[in-house]
């Protein structure tokens, strides 16, 4: 029988392709389930990053700091999303990213030799991680050209779209930070939009 978060990550896989109930199994096995309590890192700049991580429940951030010690969060995520730093994780060399648990989060993981040896066993599995890389990517270029050339307050309204709840889970020095505006900025922006 699995696990309630192991019934999450089948459910994501199978939005995406078919998978067999023997393909379940194989997935299942190759993951371990874990816990992380608030404000721990799960990833500190110059360690390898030796896993992926699927959060069931919880919030975590992506982020790392700058030479005048300015903290840059490069990504927010939350309960069924994926994050690890997968240039760490593919090439096996250290981080420059710290990952912090923003809330007591559930998570289950996957090692790099493990998920190779997944894509050979299973191949829509192989294929799964294939469309998720291909719309993280998409996502990425629509952030960094938002970033450059949409107002804030649409980047704002955007992300409010996106995640309603992020307000009441997330400080919000680190959507300011997200969003790549000041906390004053986002405090103006939230004020025009409620009025």
């Amino acid at each position: 029988m699995t696990t309630p978060e192991e019934n999450k990550l089948i459910y994501y896989v199978k939005k995406w392709v078919n998978i067999t109930r023997d393909d379940e199994s194989a997935i299942l096995s190759a993951f371990e389930q874990a816990t992380i309590r608030k404000k721990k890192d799960l990833l500190v700049p110059g360690e390898i990053c030796k896993y992926n991580y699927f959060i069931v429940n919880g919030c975590m951030r992506t982020y790392y700091i700058d030479d005048k010690g300015v903290e840059h969060i490069y990504h927010l995520r939350f309960d069924n999303n994926w994050i690890g730093d997968l240039e760490s994780f593919f090439s096996q060399k250290p981080s420059k990213y710290y990952i912090e648990a923003l809330e007591d989060t559930q998570y289950i993981r996957i090692s790099k030799d493990r998920l190779d040896q997944l894509y050979d066993e299973v191949p829509a599995f192989d294929r799964y991680f294939r469309i998720l890389f291909q719309k993280a990517y998409v996502n990425t270029l629509k952030r960094l050209n938002a970033n450059m050339w949409e107002p804030a307050i649409d980047r704002y309204n955007d992300m409010l779209k996106e995640h309603p709840d992020m307000f009441q889970r997330v400080p919000l020095t680190y959507i300011a930070s997200y969003l790549g505006i000041t906390p004053e900025s986002l405090s103006r922006i939230r004020k025009k939009n409620n009025q």
